[in-house]
């Protein structure tokens, strides 16, 4: 069939790209962009695809763009340039962009010399193919997601703070109730988008076909510590909830005994205008 046809001239086309990607450079930098909520790729033509899993397109002069549909992006071997003109166009297929996207940078080096991993000056290849640029790639991009909420987690306890003072002062916090459901409402979304859609604890599939850099990604999983950042932001997300749903039911305590308040003192008041009525006549 067609769709065969084409699936095998598309696999060796990227045969033929993996032995000639970056032949002349001896190092790129990585940039990763964690841009918004979704990216939609079936727009791109699939003519422009190189890799459908994770998804690699051309960019720029002389670079590759590995896109990610959970909202990310990670751009190897452009220059400034090339990449603000990129993202520029990527804009209209990012839904619920963000106004201040987080983002992670690293120098790639060829070095065969060398264990491929990373260490604090780069990331080290023994050569330059779209499987390994596809593996860096995935683990660059959860590395951008999880900056990302870890920065919101932080603004989040600085919101809830104040508010959880004022209900241990006794202070009117039950106008805070709107926020505390929106603290809520957005870790429940967190989790959602962190479990269903990023998939952070899993193995890219990719490695199925690559067995052999099986290694090589959970060095460099490890070395950005991933699994950790993921389990931290997890407890974080659970205090979170736990925090909210206390200082909630606290409120909701708190208008229930002002509401019976209210009820005994017009129960007292109704008994006192009776009183008055029979005993002095008013």
């Amino acid at each position: 069939s067609f769709s065969s046809l084409y699936a095998s001239h598309l696999y060796h086309h990227n045969l033929f790209m993996s032995d000639k990607i970056f032949e002349k450079r001896p190092s790129i930098e990585a940039n990763a962009y964690f841009l918004g909520r979704r990216l939609t790729l079936k727009n791109f033509k699939e003519e422009e695809r190189l890799t459908q899993s994770p998804f690699v397109i051309k960019a720029g002069m002389d670079g590759y763009a590995v896109l990610f549909r959970y909202g990310t992006v990670v751009l190897f071997g452009l220059n400034a340039v090339e990449e603000e003109v990129f993202l520029k166009d990527l804009e209209p297929f990012v839904v619920n962009s963000f106004d201040s996207p987080s983002h992670e940078v690293e120098t790639v080096v060829v070095d065969k010399s060398k264990q491929e991993g990373s260490n604090p000056k780069n990331i080290t290849l023994k050569q330059w193919d779209l499987a390994r640029l596809q593996l860096v790639a995935d683990v660059l991009s959860k590395s951008a997601v999880l900056s990302y909420f870890e920065n919101n987690m932080s603004e989040t306890f600085d919101k809830l703070e104040p508010i959880a003072a004022e209900l241990q002062s006794g202070g009117p916090a039950v106008s805070k109730a709107r926020d505390l459901i929106r603290h809520v409402g957005m870790t429940l979304s967190t989790q959602r988008m962190m479990v269903g859609h990023v998939e952070i604890d899993d193995k890219p599939e990719l490695l199925w076909e690559h067995v052999a850099l099986e290694g090589f990604y959970s060095r460099l999983e490890d070395d950005f510590e991933i699994q950790e950042r993921y389990e931290a932001l997890q407890k974080k997300l659970d205090l979170i909830y736990r925090t909210s749903d206390t200082l909630l039911h606290m409120l909701h305590e708190r208008k229930s005994l002002r509401v019976e308040w209210y009820i005994v003192i017009l129960i007292i008041f109704d008994i006192l205008l009776h009183l008055a009525e029979k005993y002095l006549g008013i």
